[in-house]
Formats: C-alpha cells, structure tokens, sequence
C-alpha cells in the first residue's frame, strides 16, 4: 500500500524537479510563480499541468501556441514515480527514517541530473537544501548514524576532491559537494555507488573515444547523471553490494 501511494506522489514531486531544474539556473523562484509556456509564455492552467496525463492529453504542445512540450518532463515525472515505488518496495515501512532519507535522496539526484545534463551545473541550493533536509531526518530518527554517515560524506567528498584537483577538467566542485551529499544519506553504501559511478562513467569515456578517438578528449561530459546512477543502486542495493564484497574477499 506505501509503495502504491508513493506512485503518485512521486509524479507531483517530479513535476515540481522539473521546475526546479528549470528555474533556479536561470535565476527564477521556484516557491512563487506559475509555470508557463516557454514558447508564447502563457501561463499554463492547473489541468493542463496534471503529470504525465495532461502532456498526453495535449500530445506534447501547449494548447495556445502548440510549441512542442518536451518529453523530459513526463520521462522525468514517470521516473521519480518508479523510483519512489522502487525505494518503498526494497527499504519496507519498519524504518520511516531510512525511507524518507531514500525518498529525499531520489529526488536531489533526479534533479541535479536535469540541470547538469542541461545547464552543466549542480545548484548549490538543491545540495544545501537536500543536506539540511537529511540531516534532519537523521538526527530525528537515527543520531547514532551520524559519525558514520559523517565519516561516509567526508570520505566520498575528499575522495572526487582530488580527482577535480587532479583534473578540474573533467571533475568539477559540484560533482564533490554532491557526492558528500550521498555519503550523508547513504553512509557505507556510498563507496559501491561511488564505485558504480566511476565505472559507468568510464565506459561511457570509452565508448566515445573509441567512435571519436581523441577528439573525444575535448568532449565535456557532466559527471552528475553517472553519480546519480550511482546513488540510485547504493540507495536501492549498496548494502548488499557491500556484504556480498565483505563475504567474498574479507571475511573468509
């Protein structure tokens, strides 16, 4: 039954990301203000601001101008749905804490993927905002986690700190205060979504350097979306992950 409601839920909040990945690069408030059209600038009418639905219902065109809608807003509404579903199902109800943190954490990744993938930018306030709002949550419901989850976000942020040192070319600051930001919510399942992330970065490096060769080097390839891909299976299997590594190599 959680996991049913958080469906719905899940599209309003990711309609609401998608307004703030729109807004706060571009200097907007994203409290005050109704959503309008960014072709004819009409502003939009509460039914045809319904996720999902309304963009089928008016085939992806704004009703005044018929401006093609782009198909990032139902993509992303429909994937914070499954993603809130996702995260009910595995991390259960015993725990209010723990889900609410999963809940918070998909949501910032969601939304800094939108803005790095467009902007090639990580906002300050989606990080600050999200931190304060774990920290929170954590201090409500679990304050033993803290050194943990303290050590986790120093760890995973000192850590992308010396790569965007190393090479600020293709690490920037955002990337580092975004992953302290997952080791807060994460604690020790940040170093397999760490892991993932590199990973799944470096093989998309490779991809195009193997089709560009070093023209590829050029390319700027924002990091963002591959630490959300990674904080997505740390939130939803990192601990497993982590066990299944501890009993195969550690504990023997």
């Amino acid at each position: 039954m959680p996991a049913i409601l958080l469906f719905p839920f899940g599209l309003i909040i990711g309609s609401f990301a998608t307004a703030v990945a729109h807004r706060l690069p571009r200097g907007e408030s994203v409290v005050t203000g109704r959503s309008r059209c960014p072709g004819c600038g009409e502003m939009i009418a509460a039914y045809d601001n319904v996720p999902v639905f309304s963009w089928l219902a008016l085939r992806g065109r704004c009703r005044r101008c018929a401006e093609p809608i782009s198909a990032r807003y139902p993509v992303t509404e429909l994937a914070m749905a499954l993603l809130f579903t996702a995260t009910a199902l595995v991390l259960g109800t015993d725990d209010l804490g723990e889900l609410a943190l999963g809940l918070v954490l998909c949501a910032t990744l969601v939304t800094i993927t939108l803005t790095d993938l467009e902007r090639r930018v990580i906002p300050n306030a989606v990080l600050a905002v999200s931190a304060a709002i774990g920290l929170g949550i954590i201090v409500a419901t679990d304050p033993a986690s803290l050194p943990e989850r303290a050590a986790a976000a120093l760890g995973a942020g000192g850590l992308l700190f010396i790569v965007a040192v190393a090479y600020p070319r293709g690490m920037g600051m955002g990337d580092v205060k975004l992953a302290a930001v997952m080791g807060l919510f994460l604690g020790r399942a940040v170093v397999p979504a760490l892991a993932v992330a590199i990973t799944a970065g470096a093989l998309v490096g490779l991809v195009m350097m193997a089709r560009q060769g070093s023209g590829a080097r050029k390319s700027a390839i924002p990091f963002g979306p591959f630490l959300a891909l990674g904080g997505i299976v740390g939130l939803l299997a990192g601990d497993a992950m982590l066990d299944a590594y501890l009993n195969a190599f550690v504990r023997q």
